[in-house]
């Protein structure tokens, strides 16, 4: 069964930075694209940032672009978010998502179906 466990959720100070990691498993990691989500308390789930199965394209969502970087590194089956200059606007719940279709080439928000539990990223004044 495949699963996702995201770890690296925080309390953080407006201006500050957090790395958030994801491991899958039970998921041919190498060949899925992966994801980053985040919902915030009564808003609806936001696409933070994908990657390829093969790590050459990136995609980002617009509130987050020049700010936020996604990474991968296949040996460990891992995907990483490091967000920099945080904001009060980056508060939520972030889930790492998965697109296990084999090598997709493109990036289909869409297609992600597997999902972690989420963990708690709060940016405080």
């Amino acid at each position: 069964q495949a699963q996702l466990a995201e770890s690296g959720g925080a309390v953080v100070q407006v201006g500050g930075s957090l790395r958030l990691s994801c491991v899958a498993s039970g998921l041919n990691f190498n060949s899925a694209g992966m994801a980053w989500f985040r919902q915030a308390p009564g808003k609806e789930r936001e696409f933070v940032a994908a990657l390829t199965w093969n790590g050459v394209t990136a995609e980002y969502g617009d509130s987050v672009a020049g700010r936020f970087t996604i990474t991968r590194f296949n040996p460990k089956n891992a995907v990483y978010l490091q967000m920099n200059n945080l904001t009060l606007e980056d508060t939520a719940v972030y889930y790492c998502a998965a697109d296990p279709d084999s090598f997709r080439p493109c990036i289909r928000r869409t297609a992600f179906n597997v999902w972690g539990q989420g963990t708690q990223v709060t940016v405080s004044s």
